[in-house]
C-alpha cells in the first residue's frame, strides 16, 4: 500500500524538531551538526533572532492579500536586490523552479517582442535548474528526464568545459545561454572565472541573453553577495531562490531592463509569489548578508574550512580524494560511495548532501562559528575512520 505522503523521497531516518545556529535536535533528543543547512537553504542557521522577529512581527499583522494589491515588503525586497545587484527589475516566486520558468519564457518573450525567430536555449552536461517539465528539459540530465517525454523543445546541452562546442553551439540564432556559476547537484564544480568572463563576451557578440542560476550558489554563500561577482561580468537574467528566504519559501528572478521588455502586464504571475511573510524574511536577510563585514568573515571562515577539510583528505586517502568549491560552498570528492560517507556521517551526528560526481556537499549555515568548524571536522574524521575500518 502506498505511504500517505507520495514516495518520492529517499529519506534518512532522521526527524528534528528544533534547531538552533548550525545545530539540529531530533525527536528523540540527539544533536547533529547542520552542514547541509537544508541544501543551502538556511544560510543564517536555524532559529535566527532576526528572521524570527520579521517573521512573527509580519505573522501578527497580514498572511497573504495576492499581487492585485501593493505589497509594501515586496516592494522594499525588490528596491534591495536591485540595489545591490545589477538587477533593474525583479518577481518574486516562491522556489528556484519557478524562478526557472520564468526564465525560460523571458528570453523567449524578449526575442518574440523584437519579431525575431530565436528560440533555442544553450544548457549544460550537469546541471540542475529544477524539477518542473520546462526546467528538466533545460537541465536536460536523463536521471531528471527519464519517463517524463515528450520534453518542451528547443534546448541544446553541451559538455561541461567544451568551449569549442559552446563557440559552435551559440550563434546569432539563440536565445539565451543558461549556466550556473558553480554546480551544486552536479557536484561543487566552480565555473572559471575566465570561463564566465568568455561567455559573457560570447552572448554579447552574438546577442544571446545571458542567465545565471545563482539558487545554490548566490545569497553570501560564495563569499560574495553572488558567485559571478568574483568574475567581475554580470548578466542579463538571474534565478535566485534558497538562502534569499533563510529557510522561508522564497525566490525570485532578476533581470535588468532590456532583458524584462516582454514581460508585460498579463505575462506571467503567481498566486502567492512575493506574500508579506516571505518578503518581511528576505528583507532581514537581505539587511545581514549585504554588510561588507559579513561576507569577510563567509570569506575569513571558508577559508579556514577548506583548510582542514584538505587535512581531512590528506589524513583519509582511502575514503576522500579531494576537495572542491568557493567560499562555503564546498565539496569532498569520495572513493567509496558518496551515500557511504553521508551514511557514516549520521552515526557521528553530522549533516551533509550528496551531489554528482561522487562528491559529498558540505554547505553549511554560513553564520556557523570556529568551534563549529571544529566539531564539523572531527565529527567527518571519525566519520571516514569508521568507514576505513569498515573496508
Amino acid at each position: 500500500m502506498i505511504a500517505s505522503v507520495l514516495p518520492t523521497y529517499n529519506r534518512a531516518p532522521l526527524a528534528f524538531e528544533r534547531g538552533e545556529g548550525a545545530w539540529l535536535t531530533t525527536t528523540e533528543g540527539a544533536r547533529f551538526l547542520d552542514l547541509g543547512a537544508g541544501i543551502a537553504v538556511n544560510a543564517l542557521g536555524h532559529a535566527h533572532p532576526a528572521l524570527v522577529g520579521a517573521l512573527t512581527d509580519q505573522a501578527g499583522k497580514l498572511w497573504h492579500v495576492s499581487n492585485l494589491y501593493e505589497i509594501p515588503h515586496q516592494q522594499r525586497l525588490a528596491d534591495k536586490l536591485v540595489e545591490h545587484t545589477f538587477a533593474d527589475t525583479v518577481f518574486f516566486t516562491n522556489s528556484g523552479t519557478e524562478a526557472a520558468e520564468l526564465a525560460i519564457k523571458m528570453a523567449r518573450k524578449y526575442w518574440t517582442a523584437k519579431e525575431e525567430d530565436r528560440v533555442e536555449i544553450v544548457a549544460f552536461e550537469g546541471a540542475f535548474h529544477g524539477r518542473s517539465t520546462g526546467a528538466i528539459a533545460m537541465a536536460g540530465g536523463e536521471k531528471l528526464t527519464r519517463g517524463f517525454g515528450p520534453l518542451m523543445p528547443g534546448f541544446r546541452h553541451l559538455p561541461w568545459g567544451d568551449h569549442d562546442a559552446l563557440r559552435a553551439a551559440v550563434t546569432a540564432r539563440t536565445a539565451a545561454v543558461i549556466v550556473e556559476p558553480v554546480q551544486g547537484e552536479g557536484g561543487i564544480r566552480p565555473l572559471p572565472d575566465v570561463c564566465l568572463k568568455g561567455l559573457r563576451d560570447l552572448c554579447d557578440e552574438t546577442g544571446a541573453l545571458m542567465i545565471l542560476d545563482e539558487v545554490q550558489c548566490g545569497m553570501g554563500r560564495t563569499g560574495r553577495l553572488f558567485a559571478h561577482e568574483w568574475a567581475g561580468v554580470a548578466p542579463d537574467i538571474m534565478m535566485v531562490a534558497k538562502g534569499i528566504g533563510g529557510g522561508f519559501p522564497l525566490g525570485a528572478l532578476l533581470a535588468t531592463e532590456r532583458a524584462a521588455t516582454g514581460m508585460t502586464a498579463g505575462t506571467h504571475g503567481s498566486t502567492y509569489g512575493g506574500n508579506p511573510l516571505a518578503c518581511a524574511v528576505g528583507c532581514a536577510v537581505m539587511d545581514i548578508v549585504t554588510d561588507a563585514r559579513f561576507l569577510a568573515e563567509v570569506r575569513r571562515k571558508a577559508a579556514l574550512f577548506r583548510q582542514k577539510l584538505e587535512g581531512l583528505v590528506a589524513a583519509h586517502p582511502g575514503v576522500f580524494a579531494g576537495v572542491r568549491g568557493l567560499g562555503l560552498m564546498l565539496g569532498l570528492k569520495c572513493v567509496p560511495a558518496n551515500t557511504a560517507v553521508v551514511q557514516a556521517g549520521y552515526g557521528e551526528g553530522v549533516l551533509t548532501v550528496p551531489g554528482g560526481d561522487n562528491v559529498v556537499r558540505i554547505l553549511p549555515p554560513l553564520t556557523l562559528t570556529e568551534d563549529d568548524i571544529a566539531e564539523g571536522i572531527a565529527r567527518l574524521d571519525r566519520a571516514a575512520a569508521r568507514l576505513a575500518s569498515a573496508a
